[in-house]
């Protein structure tokens, strides 16, 4: 089948590859490119690592395959792609599917470097071990070209890089390439923890907590948040695509040793869970729905606006007017779903605090 064309905006932590690659998908969305973006190191957070894929840059790789094929079937003409690469090989073309893949190489001088990662919130890179991976990519020919961030804004370092690509995405040709090695059949994980519940509530911050208790338990597991498996324009709120983008991730987390995913989310009904489960009919699902009274779920949308505890892509709170999100809470607390899951109440919890809550009260991953 027809792979869409891919560009991948590498290099060290602290350089900008999100942000960048962020404001490319956005421009070629209002150019009408039909693009789909994707955050590689979102696809790899599985461990413990494997001894022969100790970076998971082979996972990740073919979870990238994953996602293409899903958005390139949904009607996505190129996919954008930010995230880490082995230094010495780069993306491997075979496990991403072949065709078109342009690799473009971020870098900024070790000072600013330093600086970059001193400002970033909820971030756990190593200004150290982002300088020797910066060293290391600037002796590799990885990339087919680069771009110096140094001093530069973001509008500016992707204006650059679309000056190089130029008039991207070049028309497809229609050929027969294979597909991205994956695990077969419906051989998924033996359990998902699955937490909904309405915008700012906290899923993403507690779900981490709760998957970084779950690794600490000797489970080997990994972590996945739906909202950055759906940036493929008008498919980004398909829970059909949303859901098989799952199911073939959690398929190579499988293959990778994974016994549990924990998964963050929107769902609003029952209807929604089971089109989930019936991607992985062989997974145990368990499903939690988080709940916040209004003032304390106002408090924490309005913490949003300055990107909250991690400023993730496409945080559609970031940045918006005080009136704006004041409406968002209240619109959040009235459309509340109260049939879906276990209903967690995280008032006056801790992030802490409320996972354990989670596992406490589902007994996950032990009733697995």
């Amino acid at each position: 089948m027809t792979r869409i064309p891919v560009v991948w905006l590498c290099g060290p932590p602290g350089v900008g590859k999100t942000a960048v690659a962020w404001d490319i998908y956005r421009r070629l969305l209002r150019a009408k490119r039909a693009p789909a973006y994707v955050d590689v190191d979102q696809l790899g957070m599985c461990y413990p690592e494997s001894a022969i894929d100790p970076a998971r840059h082979m996972l990740k790789a073919r979870n990238v395959g994953v996602v293409r094929t899903e958005f390139s079937a949904a009607g996505a003409q190129c996919l954008v792609v930010s995230g880490v690469v082995d230094a010495n090989r780069g993306p491997d073309a075979n496990a991403v599917g072949g065709g078109e893949i342009i690799v473009c190489r971020l870098r900024v001088d070790p000072a600013e470097l330093v600086a970059r990662l001193g400002g970033r919130r909820g971030s756990f890179a190593q200004p150290d071990s982002a300088v020797r991976e910066a060293e290391r990519l600037d002796q590799s020919s990885i990339a087919d070209f680069g771009v110096d961030t140094t001093g530069l804004t973001v509008n500016e370092v992707a204006d650059r890089v679309l000056a190089h690509i130029g008039d991207w995405p070049h028309p497809i040709v229609e050929r027969d390439v294979p597909l991205p090695d994956e695990a077969g059949g419906d051989a998924g994980p033996a359990a998902v923890l699955w937490l909904c519940g309405p915008t700012g509530v906290g899923k993403s911050t507690v779900g981490f907590n709760a998957y970084v208790k779950v690794l600490r338990s000797g489970v080997r597991t990994a972590y996945l948040d739906v909202d950055q498996l759906a940036f493929g324009g008008a498919s980004s709120g398909d829970h059909h695509i949303r859901a098989r983008n799952l199911a073939g991730l959690c398929r190579n987390f499988r293959a990778a040793g994974a016994e549990a995913v924990v998964v963050v989310g929107p769902v609003a009904t029952v209807s929604d869970t089971r089109v989930y489960e019936a991607s992985l009919s062989a997974t145990a699902f368990t499903w939690c729905r988080l709940h916040a009274d209004q003032p304390e779920l106002t408090r924490r949308i309005l913490s949003r606006r300055d990107g909250g505890s991690w400023a993730q892509p496409g945080d559609p709170l970031r940045g918006r007017p005080i009136e704006d999100l004041l409406e968002v809470a209240a619109n959040a607390a009235r459309r509340e779903h109260t049939d879906v899951g276990l209903r967690i109440d995280v008032d006056g919890l801790t992030v802490d605090q409320a996972a354990d809550s989670i596992l406490a009260r589902t007994r996950w991953p032990a009733a697995r």
